[in-house]
């Protein structure tokens, strides 16, 4: 695969075509705001309907679509991108391509063939790895030491598409779901101008993905929320990095939930059951894994309470040693 052209915004390579930028979340804004800063020539900004949020329910608008607003863009959200009505509206446009953003929908066939240089899309993985809508926190499941970020042109099937460029970063002991989602979604606005100026230009190369490398990232559920603490302590600390900040991996004390996170391994040997309170250090709360090993919390909240840094925390709640997490 080619890599992306390293030269910088400046570079007389840099001629993006038309386009219609499709995104939704705070990860897609970086590369939005990118593409608008080095003059892109965006004829609409796609996102979805705006929807309930906070104890209110009121029509909060999605951070792209206040991002696009600031930037004095167009904006455009149906309720459905597979409506008759939505895909003419965006062949109308006269644009070259799609640039899509964590959207939060999937294309019809109509739109990812009616655009000269097709429908490109920013994955926060390095694919056929992590297909799926929970690259970032799979990852870190799963203890990974490596991810990134692909470029890659849409087709019909779940980010099944060919990869146009691919950069690769370090999975940091300290990273979390949060801190990740950050880093990859800079790095994606990046490598996202840099390979679009190079695939309008003609100098970049498809690449087929060998669906035999292929593993999934489907969305979190409900059941792998809650902490187990037989399993090994790198595995608990992968889990409560890979939700933190949301939805937050929890446990139970004395009935109540308790949300976890900043956690690593420690490598203390212990002999307390899983789960059992250890006792306070200055960096957080040691909690007994299933394999001999401690876990280091950092940070918890409490059921209708704010999160806290562990020794804050444990001023006002009394977690003491010998007590079990369930």
């Amino acid at each position: 695969m080619e890599k992306a052209d390293q030269r910088g915004p400046n570079s007389l390579t840099e001629i993006f075509p038309r386009l219609v930028f499709l995104g939704t979340p705070d990860f897609a804004v970086p590369t939005l705001e990118e593409l608008a800063k080095r003059g892109a020539d965006i004829a609409l900004v796609v996102t979805q309907p705006d929807r309930p949020k906070g104890r209110g329910r009121k029509p909060a608008p999605s951070p792209v679509k206040i991002a696009a607003q600031r930037l004095g863009l167009s904006v455009y959200q149906p309720e459905r991108i597979r409506h008759p009505e939505a895909v003419e509206r965006l062949l109308s446009l006269d644009a070259q391509c799609l640039v899509l953003v964590a959207y939060g929908q999937l294309l019809p066939k109509a739109l990812l063939e009616g655009f000269p240089l097709g429908a490109l899309n920013v994955h926060p993985s390095l694919l056929p790895k992590y297909r799926g809508a929970a690259p970032i926190q799979r990852a870190l499941m799963n203890g990974e030491e490596e991810t990134g970020v692909s470029i890659m042109l849409m087709d019909e099937g779940m980010d099944t598409g060919p990869v146009l460029a691919v950069q690769r970063v370090p999975i940091q002991p300290e990273d979390t779901a949060g801190t990740l989602h950050d880093r990859l979604a800079a790095l994606g606005a990046e490598l996202m101008c840099r390979t679009l100026a190079q695939w309008n230009a003609g100098r970049c190369r498809p690449m087929a993905q060998d669906d035999h490398l292929a593993c999934p990232a489907p969305p979190i559920q409900k059941g792998e929320i809650r902490v187990d603490w037989g399993r090994p302590a790198q595995q608990v600390a992968n889990q409560i990095r890979a939700l933190d900040p949301w939805p937050g991996a929890y446990t139970t004390h004395r009935g109540k939930r308790l949300k976890l996170f900043r956690a690593r391994p420690s490598q203390l040997n212990v002999s307390g059951r899983p789960g059992e309170v250890l006792g306070e250090c200055e960096d957080g709360l040691l909690v007994a894994a299933g394999d001999g090993k401690a876990v280091l919390i950092g940070r918890l909240q409490g059921e209708g309470k704010r999160a806290l840094d562990a020794q804050e925390f444990l001023r006002g709640h009394a977690l003491p040693a010998g007590d079990l997490l369930q």
